[in-house]
């Protein structure tokens, strides 16, 4: 489920080509990013538009996905080759997004777009052109649920054993901020779920935006009290920060019950008559 850049260099001839056995990803929130250059052969997919419902402020519906994976040259047997910009936010978000729909094989490119550019790979402006193709068994329901949690499932975990990571700035988790500077999208109230853990997303990774070691991701989780086989539910403030997280205990540290809340902060910040704690855990 992780693939570096030199495996991706590799085979850059296999992605651009109309066979339906590889396809490469570019998943940006800024459009102008991959018209800038991105991997040659890669897929250029805009998050806000592409990977976001057109009926409701959710992920695609299963009927969108499969239009989605038709239009982008994947079909059921192909393996999905994703990285993207934020150190592979939005690539992580739409790795979960295949994962809630049951696409056999996916993976992330570590390191992502930085990466990529910093280390001079290869870049194109010309477009993909992929090929249309039919998925085949579409699907039309997830075939993952339990790596999703909804607002009920986390109101219905709320003084139970189930830990809750939340992965954004510190200054958001205490309720001093709303929303990570630069944003445009916040909630109407600060602060974090009761009882909730902060591991900010940032300490999966090293400077350089590779993940660490499975050995120093372990130490991060488990030095704060989260372990293997506690059932967990990660979230941030539009689910695409906490899609990093769940990636790194759910594939690469093999946790046993990982569910992303996607709606995190933003629906929890903005509905009425649910607990919010503020400032550190335990009245810090």
């Amino acid at each position: 489920m992780l693939v570096d850049a030199d495996w991706v260099n590799a085979r850059l001839d296999r992605f651009a080509s109309d066979a339906a056995d590889l396809r490469l990803l570019e998943v940006d929130v800024n459009a102008s990013f991959y018209e800038e250059g991105h991997a040659p052969g890669a897929v250029g997919v805009d998050w806000r538009t592409d990977l976001r419902s057109a009926e409701a402020h959710d992920i695609l519906s299963p009927a969108e996905m499969t239009a989605f994976l038709e239009s982008s040259g994947i079909a059921e047997e192909t393996t999905v080759v994703i990285y993207g910009d934020n150190r592979n936010w939005f690539a992580a978000h739409l790795y979960w997004q295949l994962a809630y729909y049951g696409h056999p094989d996916v993976r992330i490119m570590d390191g992502g777009r930085e990466y990529w550019l910093e280390r001079g790979y290869p870049t194109t402006t010309e477009p993909a052109d992929p090929p249309d193709v039919t998925y085949g068994d579409a699907p039309d329901a997830p075939a993952r649920p339990e790596v999703r949690a909804s607002r009920a499932d986390v109101r219905a975990a709320l003084d139970t054993d189930t830990e809750f990571v939340d992965v954004r700035l510190p200054e958001e988790f205490r309720g001093e901020i709303t929303k990570p500077p630069g944003s445009d999208e916040g909630a109407m109230r600060g602060g974090h779920v009761p009882g909730a853990t902060n591991v900010f997303w940032a300490e999966n990774v090293r400077p350089d935006g590779l993940f660490k070691s499975r050995e120093e991701l372990a130490d991060v989780y488990e030095s704060r009290g989260i372990a293997p086989g506690d059932d967990v539910i990660v979230y941030c403030r539009i689910g695409e920060r906490s899609s990093v997280t769940w990636f790194v205990l759910e594939e690469l540290l093999g946790y046993e019950c990982v569910r992303h809340y996607d709606g995190s902060w933003t629906e929890w910040g903005n509905m009425i008559g649910v607990p919010i704690e503020v400032g550190e855990p335990d009245g810090g």
